[in-house]
């Protein structure tokens, strides 16, 4: 299939998601470093009537936890930290049943035992929620689920022990780290966890069919503004463009970020895999709320990269990445 026709196929069959109210944002398809498709669809404000543009800058979700996974990793290539070191070594005073046990290799991969932090207390303080600290004290006293390293378990609480932990060793809030580590250095400039009582220019407002439980909602879509919280963590929540999404990948694989020990150790699983019928392999992550959909990914074996970012529900966000999976294994 010729770039154009492929070009055309992908906007049409994305502009039915848009005709069927499923998707609004922004997609991106890059090879070789360079867009080959880059459109917006939507609006970014209802209320106003503004149209989403490839500038507007989308929340996130959980790929937030790769930008937590790398600063880590820097951490460690500087001799600033350990992969194998426990809680209790960077957090003396983090609660001894879990700093004891848990290490930050348990951490990033999702076999701490620790769980997540919705919980009631987060539902009655999330408009307030503004630093590590205060989301620590979410479950900062919660049992571990299971010993540590014995399953598998996804958790957003762990990645937030993740953020203090990087706070300990770089002496740095959490959020100036990764903008002065990350972001900076990446070319992000676009890319922050924004808070969302302080007025940000071109910052989608989520929409959702679905209420905080996730039960669907009567009626038209109503903002998420009252359901995501007032600013997001070291687990979720920041905002991104697509464009800030592919210098972002630019970089990482150009050792900018981490040298290419460190780069190989953040493109191992468990989000490097092999999907079946792809049949190739890739580096990325999701992110999905009420209102938040977004997905990048590296293809590994081929030089392309795909973002998806949505201020709609994660269905159609999941649908289009299908196609672009489907779209890309037929170039090769």
């Amino acid at each position: 299939m010729g770039s154009e026709a492929w070009v055309k196929q992908l906007n049409e069959f994305i502009q039915k998601q848009v005709a069927a109210d499923e998707f609004s944002g922004c997609v991106l398809v890059a090879k070789d470093g360079e867009p080959i498709f880059r459109k917006a669809y939507g609006f970014a404000s209802k209320r106003f009537n503004v149209p989403n543009r490839v500038g507007t800058k989308f929340n996130l979700g959980s790929c937030n936890k790769i930008f937590t996974k790398l600063a880590i990793l820097q951490l460690a290539e500087h001799d600033k930290l350990s992969l194998e070191d426990h809680v209790s070594k960077h957090l003396p005073n983090y609660p001894s049943h879990v700093a004891d046990k848990v290490s930050i290799k348990h951490l990033l991969s999702h076999t701490s035992g620790l769980g997540d932090y919705f919980n009631e207390r987060f539902e009655a303080s999330k408009h307030k929620l503004r630093t590590v600290d205060d989301f620590l004290n979410l479950f900062i006293d919660d049992p571990l689920s299971f010993e540590p390293g014995k399953k598998a378990q996804y958790s957003n609480a762990g990645y937030v022990v993740l953020g203090k932990i990087i706070e300990a060793a770089s002496r740095q809030d959490y959020y100036r780290y990764v903008r002065e580590h990350v972001y900076k250095p990446a070319g992000m400039n676009d890319s922050d966890h924004y808070e969302m009582d302080v007025p940000t220019p071109n910052l989608a407002t989520g929409y959702t069919k679905m209420d905080e439980n996730d039960q669907p909602l009567k009626g038209p879509r109503r903002s998420n503004v009252f359901i995501i919280g007032v600013k997001g963590s070291p687990a979720g929540g920041g905002y991104s463009t697509v464009d800030d999404m592919l210098k972002f990948c630019i970089a990482l694989r150009g050792h900018k970020l981490l040298n290419p020990k460190y780069t190989e150790l953040m493109l191992q699983p468990p989000r490097a895999r092999i999907p079946k019928e792809a049949k190739t392999r890739y580096f990325g992550h999701a992110g999905g709320a009420p209102g938040v959909g977004a997905i990048f990914k590296m293809y590994l074996d081929f030089d392309h990269i795909s973002v998806v970012l949505s201020n709609y529900d994660p269905e159609a966000m999941w649908t289009i990445d299908k196609e672009i999976d489907g779209m890309i294994l037929r170039m090769h």
